[in-house]
């Protein structure tokens, strides 16, 4: 079963954090300060944070932008991940990835299901990695991000975290683009 090895040392790593919505500021974002609470808490630095319109190609720049930036290690977006027109958050991380992380979407679903029942099919949540970077796109709701950070995320993103973690192949990440 997984567990946190508490001989292992803690390695921070550098998130940024982009909210998704056409109606919503930095002061009013309770998505993102959820977000924001929840990495600092745990340990790891808030590297950057904005908010964006639902604009696909705005967001995927953004991602482009974050991924490219060597100081940014993961990037979390909140919102813009259902199915009304406006919603095309999954769309830009998409145009993004190099490899997407399948199972996160079904982990999400599963962790959600037991909050919210069957209203889990409305979410299109995805992780995906690109340039080395981790990028995962999460609900708007700030339900939504507490699941994820809760019962995903501070383990995947804690280095002490077994078997496995995201942390501990961060660095093997873009290896394929290296000299050989």
């Amino acid at each position: 079963m997984s567990h946190i090895d508490e001989s292992a040392e803690f390695i921070a790593v550098r998130i940024a954090v982009l909210t998704v919505s056409d109606t919503r500021g930095l002061d009013q974002d309770r998505s993102g300060d959820t977000l924001v609470d929840r990495i600092e808490s745990a340990g790891h630095i808030v590297a950057d944070r904005l908010v964006l319109p639902d604009e696909r190609d705005q967001i995927a720049e953004q991602l482009r932008m974050w991924c490219d930036n060597p100081t940014i290690d993961v990037v979390i977006s909140t919102g813009g991940t259902g199915l009304t027109g406006r919603d095309v958050t999954v769309e830009a991380h998409r145009d993004v990835y190099e490899k997407e992380i399948d199972a996160f979407g079904t982990v999400f679903t599963i962790v959600s299901m037991q909050k919210i029942g069957t209203s889990a099919v409305q979410s299109r949540a995805t992780g995906g990695v690109r340039a080395g970077t981790y990028l995962f796109a999460l609900p708007g709701s700030p339900g939504a991000c507490k699941d994820a950070w809760d019962e995903i995320l501070v383990r995947q993103l804690d280095y002490r975290h077994r078997p496995c973690n995201f942390v501990e192949i961060l660095p093997r990440l873009d290896e394929h683009q290296r000299r050989k």
